[in-house]
Formats: C-alpha cells, sequence, structure tokens
C-alpha cells in the first residue's frame, strides 16, 4: 500500500505543537494594514489553536 502524501496547502497553513495541538496563524494580516486600527492588528500577531473536530481533519491532512 502507497504512503499517504502531506497536503501541501495544510502544511503551509498549520502546525502539530508538541502536545498534539494544532496553531495556525490569524488571517488578515497580508494587505490593507493602514485602514485596520493598532488593536486589531497587535491581535492577529498572536496564532490561535483550531479544536474538535477540526483539528483531527487537519491532523489527517498532515499525516500526524
Amino acid at each position: 500500500m502507497p504512503k499517504q502524501k502531506t497536503h501541501s496547502g495544510a502544511k503551509k497553513r498549520f502546525r502539530v505543537t508538541a502536545n498534539g495541538k494544532v496553531k495556525f496563524a490569524r488571517p488578515g494580516k497580508g494587505h490593507f494594514l493602514t485602514t485596520k486600527k493598532q488593536g486589531r492588528k497587535r491581535k492577529l500577531r498572536k496564532g490561535s489553536y483550531i479544536a474538535g473536530k477540526n483539528a483531527e481533519n487537519i491532523k489527517t491532512l498532515l499525516c500526524k
């Protein structure tokens, strides 16, 4: 049986931490930053975690 390939789009967007959580960068930090408030941009700096069934699906895409 052939090996399962890692999903190229998922490996660019998600990381699996040592504890098994799925971490991702908040979207909205790419362009049009002058129109966004400083506090909003500050909150976008921090990453966030995905929980539940979505995390399981992403781990499947990442072969973890």
